[in-house]
């Protein structure tokens, strides 16, 4: 029988840890010391995270992706996990460019990016701004402008995973004691950005695939279908029985849909051939 943890009782108390990695570090980028961690070998994939989590979150993805002959690489974002960051207030573009420099030091010139949550708003961002360097866009559980969000309502799933973040900030952080200034700046973020309108969307020009959680606490189902109408030949898949944690709650099923689309993205592009 495939993992379930749909309640999330397991992730809060034991976390989603990574394997041991194949190479990690820090890269010194803008005021920021960014964290990452590569894995395997083959095409590349970026893993980007969600707000106030780390690349732990992926726990249950990256042995997957290895495993269907992948080069996984996973970034902290920054003020996130491992990886620090200075005064200035948090923005998607500038935690974009972040994942650029890591591309750079790593010399990965081309990858494909799965994003979840502010991790998929990175990825989008990235896809806009520099599309010679994304193959495509796994977009999962996230708004490209404020319209796009429920009303937020607290429920035991969502305390649970809030409260695995607040013990892993105090154990991966430069910065431990600061969880309530980190949750205040990233929410501020939240708040207002990111701001794109439909003729931004409407420009992007690589393979996207906007992916909804059928019981997304976020994210509402209207935003991800004007997403995918939005975006020029952008799917739209959406994950039943799951919610803004698809990833862990029902792991098994939420990569089989990343490796197809992976399948799909790297079998087009002729780079990957």
């Amino acid at each position: 029988m495939e993992f379930h943890d749909d309640d999330l009782r397991a992730f809060e108390a034991d976390g989603a840890a990574l394997p041991a990695p194949d190479d990690q570090g820090h890269l010194d980028h803008d005021g920021a010391r960014i964290w990452y961690a590569t894995y395997g070998s083959g095409p590349a994939v970026i893993l980007l995270h969600g707000g106030l989590g780390h690349s732990g979150n992926w726990g249950h993805q990256v042995p997957a992706l290895v495993a269907s002959g992948h080069r996984v690489l996973v970034i902290d974002s920054r003020g996130h996990g491992r990886s620090t960051r200075d005064s200035r207030p948090y923005s998607y573009e500038l935690m974009g460019s972040d994942v650029l420099a890591v591309m750079d030091a790593l010399r990965v010139e081309k990858a494909a990016v799965v994003g979840w949550s502010d991790g998929a708003c990175i990825a989008l961002i990235l896809a806009a701004q520099a599309p010679a360097r994304v193959a495509g866009v796994f977009f999962f559980g996230c708004n490209m402008d404020p319209s796009g969000t429920k009303e937020f309502v607290p429920t035991p799933v969502v305390d649970r995973c809030f409260a695995r973040h607040a013990k892993d900030y105090a154990a991966l952080s430069a910065t431990p004691d600061q969880f309530k200034p980190f949750v205040d700046a990233v929410g501020a973020m939240m708040k207002t950005q990111p701001n794109y309108t439909a003729g931004d969307l409407a420009g992007i020009r690589v393979p996207v695939a906007i992916v909804q959680s059928e019981h997304d606490e976020f994210i509402k189902s209207e935003h991800a279908e004007y997403l995918a109408r939005s975006i020029p030949g952008a799917e739209l898949i959406t994950l039943p029985g799951v919610s803004h944690f698809a990833p862990l709650q029902r792991p098994g099923e939420f990569n089989g849909v990343v490796r197809a689309f992976l399948d799909r993205v790297h079998g087009a592009d002729p780079a990957w051939s």
